[in-house]
């Protein structure tokens, strides 16, 4: 793919996680499956936590709302005490937790559990954030040369800032001037990266957007937002149509900056 000018009016490069700045399967052979595995024990150790009640409580109220759906799982209030009502309550929490996950919802509920899971588990060494080797060393050159840079992930802001806090990398929050989460609007919307340049104090075609996937790059170049689709190994291929209108980069270290021509 070679080398890829940066247009000159570029102040802030905004970054996609999977499939741009880490792998596609970390997600999914990692951390999904991590919720999977450990979602039972993870609720018996902390379930008189108030986080914990507050996180069943969500998934309760979200249980409620799905009642109609397909397959739902209920998951029935405790009307009393001792271990056999415990387990049944916090298998009802596990199986709706499943069922959610089958259908790869994104639910406030499912991903606020997913969320305190993932902090658990990289507190303490479980999981670390896997970052493609070319990220930490191209982000550093940027940030040199006066760029900002910004993360845009349909992940939580909490859970975008797990994987950089503790990746294979180490710590490199530092990198990082911001995050943004779909808080700030669906990442396929042009309207998202409205708000985002808006937020960061520029204009959009101050702005290159790194993603892996096209509907994302064609909604920010609706909102005149600079665009570069990222190819890496088990990212989902393109069509020919998609290869020759884009500008495709396999590698941070292809883009040159405007000061490095």
């Amino acid at each position: 793919m070679g080398v890829l000018p940066v247009p000159a009016e570029v102040r802030a490069i905004l970054l996609d996680i999977e499939g741009t700045t880490t792998p596609i399967a970390f997600v999914q052979e990692t951390l999904f499956p991590y919720i999977k595995n450990n979602v039972k024990e993870y609720l018996r150790a902390h379930w008189e936590e108030e986080e914990c009640q507050r996180d069943v409580g969500l998934l309760r109220k979200q249980a409620q709302e799905d009642s109609s759906l397909d397959g739902a799982v209920p998951i029935p209030l405790e009307s009393g005490s001792g271990e056999e009502e415990l387990e049944r309550v916090i298998q009802a929490v596990v199986d709706n937790v499943h069922w959610q996950m089958s259908l790869d919802r994104k639910t406030t509920a499912l991903k606020q559990l997913q969320g305190h899971m993932w902090r658990a588990a990289y507190a303490t060494g479980h999981v670390k954030g896997e970052i493609f080797e070319d990220v930490v060393p191209a982000i550093r050159k940027w940030r040199e040369a006066g760029m900002k840079v910004y993360i845009y992930s349909s992940g939580s802001i909490e859970a975008q800032k797990l994987l950089f806090g503790y990746s294979t990398e180490g710590d490199i929050l530092e990198l990082f001037d911001g995050h943004f989460d779909t808080k700030i609007g669906a990442k396929v919307e042009s309207e998202s990266y409205r708000r985002i340049a808006a937020s960061i104090g520029c204009a959009t075609n101050n702005i290159l957007f790194l993603t892996d996937v096209p509907r994302e790059a064609n909604a920010a170049e609706e909102a005149d937002t600079h665009v570069a689709v990222v190819i890496r190994p088990g990212n989902a291929g393109l069509t020919d149509d998609e290869k020759s209108y884009y500008s495709l980069i396999s590698s941070f270290t292809e883009l040159l900056l405007p000061s490095s021509t």
